[in-house]
């Protein structure tokens, strides 16, 4: 009797054999993460034999086991039918990859792009079918806001519009926020947070109507402050803040939202600093950028899941290694996380005023040199 309670032997078989079960019925997919669920419950049930009474035992593997195939289970998907949906920045990356996919899901896609001649739109073209509609849209221009609106409302009469994927962003510069200039965080506010607002809230009407589902790719630089990223994780930071209030705002109406917060995909005041100091920071980018994932399906798997899940979670964090880093921000003293983040992206060398030896200089002296941003571009600027 007692091998029957404990979660060995036949026991253990049976609570196998229905784990099984439910795991054909969640539609799981047997990849690493389904194995890493597999062996930590392995690991639990030794632990459990040794540690406590047969009955606890069974309990906390039971409970661990229902626990993580609920986590890893997809959830059913709605059909696809006749539903449209716009997708922002289709140029490259993420959002030529998710039109391609969505169009030969048989979704109708409009898809926008800056250039309608460019590399990008051409291969859109070539390889999609035809029920996907491109157009031009730069997200600095209300103009071109204005005529998307416009497009999707001519295009989605008889569907109405199921989706939005708010895919497009931009980066400028990768410094110090004190090298940065303020032009380089109105630029990339302008497109990652106004340009992107104007467009959501445009289509609101047809959203609700729908109820429908609003995905916006974010980044983890929004949660955490990566060095020498601030003009970016600050326009990310409120991009995923504005999601939030529209997550609430819209439930009522049955619009869902979801962010997608993917880990690193390949997608395509100087003199106090020194030349060096920007140099190696550039290289150290460029350094992270050859450690990127160069398959881009797992932030389109959790775009099309956030389309079309019954229901979608709000955060999706496709990438290697974004649990750990989400994890060691959250709950790691505050000098581990900084130099996690340093070792994990970029880690500064140190300014040349800082260098031993160097005169130290006062703050009249470095706000004679810097240029007034009123006056025009700085030089780093109008490189």
């Amino acid at each position: 009797m007692e091998r029957w309670l404990c979660p060995s032997g036949g026991a253990w078989l049976l609570v196998a054999a229905r784990a099984l079960l439910q795991l054909l019925r969640a539609d799981l997919r047997l990849d690493r993460p389904l194995l890493a669920a597999l062996v930590l419950l392995a690991t639990l049930d030794w632990l459990c034999q040794r540690l406590l009474p047969p009955l606890a035992a069974l309990a906390v593997v039971a409970a661990a086991g229902w626990i993580a195939l609920s986590c890893l289970a997809r959830q059913p998907r709605l059909p696809v039918a006749t539903r449209a949906v716009l997708i922002t920045g289709c140029d490259s990356g993420f959002g030529k990859e998710a039109a391609k996919k969505l169009d030969a899901m048989g979704f109708t896609v409009l898809a926008t792009v800056l250039d309608l001649d460019g590399p990008g739109a051409l291969e859109l073209r070539a390889c999609c079918s035809p029920h996907l509609k491109l157009l031009q849209m730069d997200l600095t221009k209300p103009a071109d806001i204005s005529h998307a609106l416009e497009f999707t409302k001519a295009h989605t009469t008889s569907t109405g519009l199921w989706g939005l994927v708010n895919n497009a962003g931009v980066n400028d510069v990768v410094a110090d926020a004190e090298l940065s200039p303020v032009a380089t965080f109105r630029s990339c506010m302008e497109v990652n947070f106004f340009g992107t607002l104007q467009l959501t809230k445009g289509l609101l009407p047809l959203l609700r109507h729908s109820s429908g589902r609003i995905v916006t790719v974010g980044s983890p630089a929004g949660d955490m402050p990566y060095p020498c990223l601030a003009a970016y994780g600050t326009s990310k930071a409120a991009i995923l803040l504005l999601m939030d209030v529209f997550d609430c705002e819209l439930l009522p109406w049955g619009v869902k939202v979801s962010v997608i917060q993917p880990g690193c995909f390949k997608t395509e005041l100087l003199q106090a600093y020194g030349e060096d100091y920007v140099e190696h920071s550039h290289r150290q980018f460029l350094h992270s950028l050859s450690l990127a994932l160069p398959d881009l399906n797992p932030v389109v798997d959790a775009i099309i899941d956030a389309l079309l899940a019954a229901q979608p979670r709000r955060r999706y964090y496709p990438g290697r290694g974004l649990g750990l880093m989400y994890f060691i921000h959250h709950y790691l003293p505050e000098g581990l996380r900084r130099r996690f983040l340093q070792t994990f992206f970029i880690s500064p060398c140190l300014p040349r005023a800082l260098w031993p030896g160097q005169p130290s200089r006062t703050p009249t002296q470095d706000a004679v040199q810097d240029p007034d941003p009123n006056l025009g571009p700085s030089p780093m600027e109008a490189q």
